[in-house]
C-alpha cells in the first residue's frame, strides 16, 4: 500500500505563536492515534554550527536551513503519517530578504535566483501551510531578537513569497488558534486513509 503522508508548515515572523499552536497540533493527533513528527526552527542548529543569523543571515546561512529543512522531511516521510514544519523551506528565504534590507547588504543575482528556485519548487510539497500574523502586543519570548523592525520585515517578506508562490496560507492570528487547530485537524483526518491508521493498529 502507497502510504499518506500529511506535511503541515508553518511561517512566520518569530514570537508569533508558531511553535506553541503546532505543540497542540501534535499532541491532538497523537491522542488520536497518528504517527506524527514536528521538524523545529532550524535557526538555532544553524547557529551552533557557525552560520549567522538573523539581520546577520547569508546565501550559505539560508542554503543550510534549506537543504537540512528538505533532508529531515525526506526522513520523517519515512515513518510518519503526518509532518509539522515550524518553518517551511521558503520562511528561510524571506528571513534572508528581511536580512538584506534592514542591513543594507545585496547578493549576486545568481545566487538569490538560486534560493528562490529551491523555495518555490518545495513550496507544492506542504499540503497545508499556515502563516502567522505579527500581533505588536504579544511580547517577545525570551531571549528572542528584539530588533522589532527586522520582525517586522522577516514577516512581510515571508508573506509577499507565500502570495508570489500562489500558496493561498490558512491565517493563524492571536485569536483565532482554537478555531483554526479543528479546522487543520479536520483537514489531516480527510486527507489520510483510514486503513493505513488501521494498519498501525496491527503492526505495533
Amino acid at each position: 500500500m502507497t502510504r499518506t503522508v500529511v506535511k503541515i508548515g508553518v511561517a512566520g515572523t518569530h514570537s508569533t505563536g508558531k511553535s506553541t499552536f503546532l505543540e497542540r497540533l501534535r499532541s491532538r493527533l497523537s491522542d488520536g492515534g497518528y504517527k506524527t513528527g514536528q521538524i523545529e526552527d532550524l535557526a538555532a542548529r544553524a547557529r551552533a554550527r557557525g552560520f549567522p543569523i538573523l539581520t546577520q543571515h547569508t546565501f550559505e546561512s539560508t542554503l543550510w536551513i534549506m537543504a537540512e529543512g528538505m533532508r529531515l522531511e525526506a526522513e520523517a516521510s519515512l515513518n510518519e503519517d503526518v509532518i509539522l514544519i515550524d518553518r517551511p523551506v521558503f520562511d528561510a528565504l524571506g528571513y534572508l530578504q528581511a536580512a538584506l534590507q534592514i542591513s543594507g547588504r545585496s547578493l549576486p543575482p545568481r545566487r538569490v535566483e538560486e534560493l528562490q528556485t529551491i523555495a518555490a519548487a518545495h513550496a507544492g510539497d506542504y499540503d497545508i501551510i499556515l502563516l502567522t500574523e505579527l500581533d505588536p502586543s504579544i511580547p517577545l519570548g525570551e531571549g528572542r531578537d528584539e530588533n522589532q523592525a527586522f520582525r517586522i520585515a522577516a514577516g512581510e517578506h515571508i508573506a509577499a513569497i507565500a502570495d508570489r508562490f500562489g500558496l493561498q496560507p490558512l491565517r493563524l492570528t492571536s485569536g483565532n488558534a482554537d478555531e483554526l487547530l479543528e479546522t487543520v485537524y479536520g483537514m489531516i483526518i480527510k486527507s489520510l486513509p483510514q486503513a493505513q491508521i488501521s494498519c498501525h493498529c496491527c503492526t505495533e
